[in-house]
């Protein structure tokens, strides 16, 4: 299937006046998108845990769901993501790929395939980047161009989108889960609109002193990860994919950060990529880390009420999505406690406001999905650590620009 289809099925829903939940999905899947994405055979059963991947032992991480995945993704292991494709050689590399992704019918003679390979290696690619850069068109079943002609346009189209001024561009990179590494968004055309297998991350920045910039092959050492302090990137994949993801959006990977060597490049993608955010969650299904990225969801005294809080920071209020699942989730979490009457009273009172705030959100994606009024409720109580006004104002200042033109 060509991906000028899908591109032009983009262009079509952002210059829709409606919002239909379905519409984008079921045109995918009728013009045989499941098939794109979707290989028809199983992938060899694949196992990686905390002990392949950190060097921690699975008993001592605190979050289930970051101890290991056992699955049917094509998914590889850091060690092999972090090789260089060099190493391989041309002949080592393809088969490498073959076996990985079950294909047998590409050969040294197959177009454009020898130029691909050793284009890899002398980019100096680590097979992490090769595999995810090459996986979705190599396994593109309806592809009726070479995998070079594919990719060139692909990337040619998508730097003529970034061009225009529409509010809902998808997004630049993404994080491939299987492969480990971010990838532009051109080269897999992750698609999140209500997609369980593709879904961004929202999470509650901590504080500045409780986290620490980490740089990692994941985004190709372009720029530092600010992290929470004890978290690593390796388990929040591993915690990914045990809910079913393949292609995630997180902030501190897919999105230029400060202290790069591109600063110049930054500034000039946050003018088109910092505004457009809220177009990866507007329609999604978002996965939700209410406690910091990475951690465990705990209550402590004064949690909700510090502006740190996801329920009251001004940015998460476009990152509500339409379904969500919350991530960092312990057996003895807040999540499983049980309320002690019909009212929906706890026994502790910060669980008590804890799991009416989880009820009393709603989408909050503006304008698209609520009213003006609905808007301003939904961020009067919302903080920003950077604006010298309140976020109300600025929204509602925003929002009566819009209505008035």
């Amino acid at each position: 299937m060509s991906s000028k289809l899908l591109e032009d099925d983009l262009q079509e829903d952002q210059n829709s006046d409606t919002d239909s939940e379905t519409s984008l999905h079921d045109r995918l899947q009728l013009r045989g998108y499941t098939w794109h994405y979707t290989r028809p055979f199983l992938y060899p059963q694949v196992t990686i845990s905390s002990q392949t991947e950190t060097g921690q032992a699975e008993e001592s991480i605190m979050i289930p769901y970051q101890r290991a995945y056992t699955g049917r993704k094509p998914v590889i292991s850091s060690s092999l993501a972090d090789t260089p494709c060099s190493s391989f050689g041309i002949q080592g590399l393809l088969d490498k790929l073959n076996t990985t992704l079950g294909t047998s019918s590409y050969t040294l003679d197959t177009p454009s395939v020898c130029f691909i390979l050793e284009d890899c290696i002398a980019r100096k690619y680590d097979f992490g980047t090769a595999y995810g850069r090459l996986r979705k068109t190599w396994c593109d079943q309806f592809r009726r161009r070479t995998i070079q002609t594919e990719l060139q346009e692909c990337e040619a189209r998508d730097i003529e989108l970034r061009k225009g001024g529409r509010p809902k561009k998808p997004p630049r990179r993404v994080w491939d889960l299987c492969s480990n590494r971010v990838v532009p968004w051109w080269s897999c055309k992750a698609i999140f609109h209500l997609n369980d297998e593709q879904r961004p991350i929202s999470h509650a920045w901590v504080d500045e002193v409780d986290r620490v910039d980490v740089w990692t092959p994941i985004n190709g050492y372009e720029w530092p990860a600010p992290i929470p302090k004890g978290v690593n990137l390796d388990l929040i994949r591993i915690e990914m994919l045990n809910l079913g993801l393949e292609y995630t959006w997180l902030d501190v990977l897919c999105l230029r950060q400060r202290g790069g060597s591109r600063e110049d490049l930054r500034v000039e993608e946050w003018k088109v990529d910092v505004p457009t955010i809220g177009a990866v969650y507007i329609s999604a299904f978002v996965v939700w880390y209410l406690s910091g990225l990475g951690l465990p969801l705990s209550l402590k005294e004064g949690d909700l009420e510090s502006d740190r809080s996801w329920f009251r920071r001004a940015w998460t209020a476009q990152e509500v999505g339409r379904r969500r699942t919350i991530a960092g989730d312990t057996p003895d979490g807040p999540l499983h406690a049980a309320p002690i009457d019909d009212a929906g009273n706890y026994a502790d009172e910060i669980l008590t406001k804890f799991h009416k705030q989880l009820q009393s959100v709603k989408i909050t994606s503006i304008p698209e999905l609520c009213p003006l009024f609905g808007a301003l409720s939904a961020m009067q109580n919302r903080v920003s650590t950077v604006a010298s006004r309140s976020v109300a104002q600025r929204v509602q200042a925003s929002l009566e620009t819009k209505v008035k033109s």
